[in-house]
């Protein structure tokens, strides 16, 4: 590829780019969901589906995961895959659990953040550095923050008034406030209106009792764009993971950059698993991870390596994860109704639109099986609940893999001056 390609494809007018529509089709995609949620929650009855309690515990449980995916973000938006994101989270976990014992809520944070670079520092020397292949670092990262928390718990914690070798002692809260006024659309949401007292619940459950690391975590989602499309450093970053021969030949330091991006994708894996100790938690629990660093990875392909994107993919697990334990059953049977036209509707547009028999005939299969189930039960058996959030991710990323497309050089293994 010339000089002058691998130039073009980096430019903010590229495809990768974020279009100044971009927030438009937002809005409206939002504006469309509270619609159909509010369609669902009328024909149902089923009125926890958007209440401001679900909504809450939906943002809750997003926050890890969207934090996760954004680490993850960030490393292969330079080229290097992150499956090292749950060790890194489990390390952020004991380090925030550690350090706010020791200096407070700040003093946490910091610490969870370092513990998670510590594992990007390490997945870097070894993928940029030494040239080992992505997965197997990734895999012994995870191996190696399992049993270094593990380790460091059980000689520390015990010694702690409270703590013990699989959990820490008590943690301070981080701060947390509410939205002035927000207090008031409690009434609305109680008359249960159509659509009016959706809105209400869901700007309710966003605005009430707001964690600090909640709203850094929206932050950080925002900033990341702008510092990814709207500044150099993004731009030559995304170079090295689309072109890092090109890139190298227009003077970037290559080996840098990807270094730099992993260890802020560890960073931000540290602090998800801060949030886990200190918010979601009330200190370090062995195993509170659960998983999370996956499906941020998960979310993350499936918003195709765009931060708004890996945000609705967190948002969709959290909300799914949140009804399942709330009340479970009932609201989950009437988001099967959504769930099965979705399918079908996906079913018809890669059949007639897309010309794609396997995808269309299984879109309408699967579609056509849940309203089927739909209409002859009146309830989700509680066996089946734990594993919506799980059914639900496969789902979506078998749609959304019609479209996706990963940095052209994610993965490969770059060594410096192989351009010339």
């Amino acid at each position: 590829m010339s000089t002058a390609t691998a130039t073009h494809r980096a430019t903010p007018s590229s495809p990768v780019s974020l279009p100044k529509n971009k927030w438009a089709r937002a809005g409206l995609a939002i504006f469309a969901v509270v619609l159909l949620l509010s369609i669902l929650r009328t024909l149902s009855g089923a009125n926890d589906m958007d209440s401001s309690g679900a909504i809450s515990s939906a943002l809750s449980l997003a926050v890890p995961i969207g934090l996760a995916a954004l680490g993850g973000l960030w490393s292969e938006r330079a080229g290097i895959v992150n499956i090292g994101l749950e060790g890194m989270m489990i390390l952020g976990t004991w380090a925030a659990a550690f350090g706010t014992i020791k200096g407070g809520v700040v003093m946490g944070i910091i610490a969870g953040i370092l513990g998670g670079m510590l594992g990007g520092a390490l997945h870097a020397l070894a993928t940029v550095t030494f040239g080992v292949d992505h997965i197997v670092s990734g895999v012994a990262i995870n191996i190696i923050g399992f049993g270094l928390a593990k380790y460091l718990a059980a000689r520390i914690f015990p010694t702690m008034d409270g703590g013990g070798p699989t959990n820490s002692p008590p943690l301070d809260d981080p701060w947390s406030f509410s939205i002035p006024g927000i207090s008031a659309l409690k009434d609305i949401e109680t008359k249960h209106w159509f659509f009016v007292s959706d809105v209400a619940g869901i700007l309710g459950g966003l605005g009430t009792n707001l964690s600090v690391l909640t709203v850094l975590a929206i932050a950080l989602v925002v900033g990341s764009i702008f510092v990814l499309w709207r500044t150099t450093f993004g731009l030559r970053l995304r170079s090295c993971g689309e072109n890092p021969e090109a890139a190298e030949t227009l003077g970037v330091n290559v080996i840098l950059y990807k270094f730099v991006a992993v260890l802020i994708s560890g960073g931000l894996a540290g602090l998800a698993g801060a949030f886990l100790a200190m918010v979601a938690g009330n200190g370090y629990v062995e195993g509170q991870t659960g998983g999370r660093g996956y499906i941020g990875l998960a979310a993350m392909i499936f918003g195709n390596w765009m931060p708004l994107g890996l945000a609705a993919g967190a948002l969709l697990f959290g909300y799914t994860d949140a009804i399942q334990l709330r009340q479970g059953g009932p609201t989950l049977h009437a988001l099967l109704l959504a769930v099965a036209v979705t399918m079908l509707l996906v079913g018809l547009w890669q059949l007639i639109r897309n010309k794609k028999m396997i995808s269309g005939i299984v879109g309408l299969v699967i579609g056509g099986g849940l309203l089927y189930y739909y209409f002859t039960s009146d309830t989700v058996p509680s066996q089946f609940t734990s594993m919506t959030p799980y059914v639900t991710t496969l789902l979506v990323m078998a749609v959304a893999s019609q479209r996706l497309r990963m940095p052209a050089a994610d993965g490969q293994i770059y060594r410096k001056g192989q351009a010339h």
